[in-house]
């Protein structure tokens, strides 16, 4: 019963930032948590407000997920295991790849990496574990 309450508390606390100004938010956030981002949009601080309070209330990330993001080892270490496998929507049509020990299995053939197989799929060059999404930088 406890713990309904709690949450109906909450869930009313969020929603009601919905209603509050900019500077209602700002209030709020500098009595909670200490003094607001001076650069922040209405709705990206009621976000990230709605977020703060639901932790709070309930718990933030669990300490893998915080370790992980927190993390400077590239996301390319994780798939250079053999067996990972990677997929990409490219054109309309599905890619997968699966990590060998030595190289790449894509579309029934053996290929020495990821780059030659994102070369293989678009015709241009590619930096193979950014087109697979392994780097932090945005995909084309």
């Amino acid at each position: 019963m406890i713990k309904a309450k709690k949450q109906a508390a909450v869930r009313d606390e969020v929603a009601s930032l919905q209603s509050m100004t900019l500077s209602e938010l700002r209030m709020l956030w500098a009595a909670r948590f200490g003094a607001p981002p001076k650069q922040r949009s209405v709705e990206l601080l009621r976000r990230v407000l709605a977020w703060r309070l639901q932790a709070e209330a309930f718990g933030g990330l669990d300490a893998v997920t915080v370790r992980l993001l927190g993390s400077e080892r590239p996301l390319v270490m994780v798939a250079e295991q053999p067996g990972t496998r990677l997929a990409r929507d490219y054109a309309g049509k599905r890619h997968e790849v699966v990590m060998l020990v030595e190289g790449v299995l894509y579309d029934g053939a053996t290929y020495g990496s990821l780059s030659e197989v994102a070369r293989l799929i678009t015709g241009q060059r590619w930096n193979g574990p950014r087109f697979f999404g392994l780097r932090r930088e945005n995909v084309r």
